[in-house]
């Protein structure tokens, strides 16, 4: 890799076009914008969560990242490096860098392999560590990192929970030792208990290795908790990015307080207004022109539709892309909790 900068990670413009066709008697075929034209950059040991619907482009983004699906246009540069330019066995060294954690670890797992096996893999792979002797001490050493014991090497996949089993793919994602982690919804189809022990396990994680990391989910509550930055996506773009904190309690963005008054409050108290957004999600094979908010927005007006708007910094690491910020900024925030986002806001309880 090239010499260290404060930027670990910069996008610049990303696209991912998918060619489609719809119904099965359809010949032509049409384009799907599932990313169009997002930027954003990661700073060393920073976590940027990315939030966002179903279907807004978010996992695109991760796999886009790392070259597992092929992006359309866009520059990615990691560590000063492009990784639009990486071939071969330049790539699969970028790889040694740069891991992911899927939502669903059982399908990424080949279910004839014990987990021995799949630790080993991606070392011998790689060629960074040989040896049945040496492979096996990486393992046990991997597995208690994310609170499991070494006697588990020789057991199969199936025979584990869910929280359990992705405790594992994320001890494989780290066999490499990487600078850089896409975890891409990691804990969504986990249980309620078990997402807030895997969410403190990564946490934990990030601190002790130094970690930079894409936290990539649909949960604002639980992507403020382990994020030091949120952007928030819709249909393909990023509609705003701010510091965790300051984007969950003043957001700047319309569709980012539709998002926020959906977020249940402990305080039974708390006065919530709850904005339910108009009309559907429209198709990313027809994105409406201009503002692709702008069909459900209540701030809406005919300039909306003619240009694509900018993200534009608003205030120091906030950005926004609105051209009717005045008129959101005009409505009283969102009332939510007040209490201070301490690293003891969530406790971790026993594997999972």
């Amino acid at each position: 890799m090239t010499a260290p900068t404060s930027k670990l990670l910069e996008v610049v413009g990303l696209s991912k076009h998918f060619r489609v066709a719809q119904g099965p008697l359809a010949r032509a075929k049409q384009v799907l914008h599932a990313v169009d034209g997002v930027s954003f950059e990661i700073a060393r040991g920073e976590v940027l969560g990315l939030v966002g619907e179903s279907g807004s482009g978010k996992s695109t983004i991760g796999r886009s990242i790392l070259r597992l699906t092929e992006p359309t246009s866009g520059e990615i540069r990691f560590d000063g490096q492009d990784i639009m330019a990486l071939r071969g066995g330049d790539l699969r060294r970028f790889r040694r860098h740069a891991q992911i954690i899927f939502q669903d670890p059982l399908a990424s797992f080949n279910p004839r392999m014990t987990v021995e096996q799949l630790l080993a893999e991606p070392l011998e792979t790689q060629g960074v560590l040989r040896g049945r002797g040496a492979l096996r001490a990486r393992g046990a050493e991997l597995l208690g990192m994310v609170g499991l014991a070494p006697e588990n090497l020789s057991r199969y996949p199936h025979a584990f929970s869910g929280g359990q089993r992705q405790r594992i793919a994320i001890a494989r994602s780290l066999a490499l030792r990487p600078d850089f982690i896409v975890a891409d919804e990691p804990v969504s189809a986990l249980d309620v208990s078990v997402q807030a022990q895997v969410v403190n396990l990564l946490h934990q994680l990030k601190r002790q290795l130094q970690l930079t990391m894409l936290f990539i989910g649909h949960d604002l509550a639980v992507v403020e908790y382990i994020a030091d930055r949120i952007a928030v996506m819709y249909l393909g773009r990023i509609m705003e990015i701010a510091p965790a904190r300051v984007l969950t309690s003043s957001p700047r963005h319309p569709y980012t307080k539709a998002l926020l008054s959906a977020v249940p409050v402990p305080d039974p108290q708390a006065k919530r207004t709850r904005i339910v957004l108009a009309g559907e999600l429209p198709s990313p094979i027809a994105p409406p022109s201009g503002c692709v908010f702008r069909t459900r927005c209540p701030y809406a007006a005919p300039e909306c539709a003619r240009d694509v708007p900018p993200l534009i910094e608003i205030e120091p690491g906030h950005l926004r892309a609105c051209v009717r910020g005045d008129a959101v900024d005009a409505v009283e925030p969102i009332a939510r909790r007040d209490e201070p986002r301490t690293d003891e806001s969530h406790h971790p309880g026993g594997p999972s």
